[in-house]
């Protein structure tokens, strides 16, 4: 409800009137670079009515997030916005800036992508909350801190009073995605724009938040532009969806529609491309019983952090036994600080083991020294989730590819320019992009120089640690495809760490599960993904959403009747909520 200043909103549903909350109208955003004007998006036209959910999905680059900011005049200068975007019959295109700062915050709220960029780390979550209702509503600083407490107690956080006076780095992600959503709400806007809200949350966590999302939404009433590349957040929270690409809007229309029957090209590629999980067994039944060698062998191994200042030690993973054989692809899974990321960086040499017993391709790294792991690394290679920040912007990609074998084996000119050409080869990029920087380069392509690299030295033990999770979808296919070609083709052993049970279940021949630094389940790819034993594997596997509306909603609301009946014994939807 729109409330004049110096009285404070309530949280109760807006009342739907004769038009759309927002209705945009042919939007063009161009670019200007090097003189000429670039356009960046098309044309744009759609509308979104009270308590609607509008998905607007694509690749990078494909328009949806440039023209959703330049709603809120979010855009840089060298940006030029066309056409009209109409709030409850006001246009923003070209609106004064005093009267688009009333409006951010206030009419149109955004949630970002990574709500610790978008908080302030110097301010407590409820200083920032009180700093947008005392700047919109300028009330009394006792009452808008009544207000923030309410709105932190509406997302569902734990404790609120405590949040409120907590920092950003003193939350997990999902509480602080939690928070942002409250600070979202705090003036209770008529649209809600959620770009890529769940994209860095582990798969329960998603499935937490995109809950509480749909319950304000039915609660409050607010439409919700929805930016995502995601088709399972699409099948569960959406009720129409528009498909952009490279600027231009190719396809429009309800989710049961388009998922049911796309029909361009583009959509049906997009669709066609997102890793789903099966209900049928993909394994032969011999798979659980390798007999080739083992190549890495974890023996209740403990891993701690050290004592800093006063920092206690931490615990980090404890007890752990696990083997990885040579040509298999273990994926390993579990929720952010299950420990997943510990076992890859002790795997290769960047982690001391406090306890127990560790080999790597016959190499015993327990209490390993400098020479130990120097020979080690001769033998591992790891590929890292964000490829733009693991390669350095002031080498090519030919030196990139280039300096592991340099300093291993010492040799320079045209035998190393030949194994870096092999290289690009057996990474499907053409030659020519050795002499390129990584700038000029794609996401995918980025992430194939990090295979490259990896593989440089041809390695027994590969680890990937999320390799995927920052690309789009039919990139990630192709990455993975990748990876499969190489793996069958070399015969590394592979650890491939990741919160994307449908991407384990599309390349994995066994699967760990982790929780709070334990394995929890460990089996074949269909033990664990069609027969899991553990309650906390369920629950991962309950929490995927998946690209069918039908089937995803059967699947939220058996799980959420599975947590209101407790099925989860070791842990209650009360703990979950706080972990979250």
């Amino acid at each position: 409800m729109r409330t004049s200043r110096g009285m404070l909103p309530t949280t109760e549903a807006h009342q739907p009137d004769s038009g759309p909350v927002l209705e945009v109208t042919d939007l063009n955003v161009d670019f200007g670079v090097d003189g000429y004007w670039v356009p960046a998006a098309r044309h744009v036209s759609y509308s979104i009515a009270a308590g609607e959910v509008l998905a607007i999905v694509g690749e990078s680059g494909s328009g949806k997030s440039v023209s959703s900011m330049s709603l809120l005049g979010l855009l840089p200068k060298n940006s030029r916005v066309s056409g009209s975007a109409k709030l409850a019959g006001r246009e923003l295109i070209g609106m004064k800036p005093r009267e688009m700062q009333e409006i951010r915050g206030n009419q149109i709220s955004m949630i970002f992508q990574e709500p610790m960029t978008a908080l302030n780390p110097v301010l407590t979550v409820g200083f920032q909350i009180v700093e947008t209702l005392r700047q919109h509503f300028g009330v009394s600083p006792a009452e808008a801190k009544a207000r923030a407490v309410e709105l932190l107690t509406l997302v569902e956080l734990p404790d609120p009073q405590k949040a409120f006076d907590s920092y950003p780095h003193q939350l997990s992600g999902g509480q602080r995605q939690r928070a942002m959503i409250a600070q979202s709400l705090s003036c209770d806007p008529l649209l809600l724009v959620a770009d890529e809200p769940t994209t860095a949350l582990d798969v329960t966590v998603q499935a937490e938040i995109l809950e509480l999302m749909r319950k304000l939404q039915d609660r409050l009433g607010s439409a919700i532009l929805l930016i995502t590349h995601d088709m399972g957040v699409v099948a569960d929270m959406a009720d129409r969806i528009v498909v952009m690409r490279q600027g231009d809007i190719v396809e429009t229309g309800t989710v049961a529609s388009v998922f049911a029957d796309p029909h361009h090209p583009y959509t049906k590629a997009l669709l066609s491309a997102v890793p789903r999980i099966t209900t049928e067994d993909l394994q032969a039944p011999d798979a659980a019983t390798p007999s080739t060698p083992v190549v890495v062998s974890f023996d209740d191994v403990a891993i701690e952090y050290p004592k800093r200042g006063r920092v206690p030690a931490f615990r980090a993973a404890d007890h752990i036994d696990l083997k990885i054989y040579q040509g298999e692809v273990l994926g390993l899974v579990g929720e952010s600080g299950s420990g997943k990321t510990t076992i890859g960086r002790a795997t290769i040499g960047l982690l001391p083991i406090h306890s127990g017993r560790l080999t790597v391709a016959g190499m015993d790294i327990s209490k390993a020294n400098r020479e130990q792991l120097h020979a080690l690394h001769h033998e591992v290679g790891i590929v890292f989730q964000d490829p733009s920040s693991s390669l350095n912007p002031r080498m090519t990609i030919g030196d990139s590819i280039a300096e592991p074998i340099k300093l291993s084996e010492k040799i320079k000119g045209a035998p190393l320019d030949k194994r870096v050409r092999a290289l690009l080869d057996s990474v499907r990029l053409p030659r020519d992009y050795a002499s390129r920087y990584p700038h000029e380069l794609s996401g995918g392509q980025k992430q194939r120089v990090g295979i490259a690299r990896a593989l440089a030295l041809n390695p027994k033990v590969l680890v990937a640690d999320e390799p995927t999770s920052a690309l789009d979808v039919s990139v990630q296919a192709t990455v993975l495809e990748l990876l499969k070609d190489l793996q069958r083709e070399r015969g590394f052993a592979c650890l491939f760490i990741s919160h994307d049970l449908a991407v384990i279940d599309e390349l994995a021949d066994r699967i760990a599960v982790m929780r709070h630094g334990a394995l929890v389940e460990v089996g074949t790819r269909d033990q664990i993904m069609r027969r899991p034993q553990q309650a906390y594997t369920k629950r991962l596997l309950a929490a995927v959403p998946v690209p069918d509306p039908d089937i995803q909603r059967e699947r939220r609301d058996k799980r959420l009747a599975d947590l209101a009946a407790g099925v989860d014994a070791d842990e209650t939807p009360g703990d979950a909520a706080a972990h979250a």
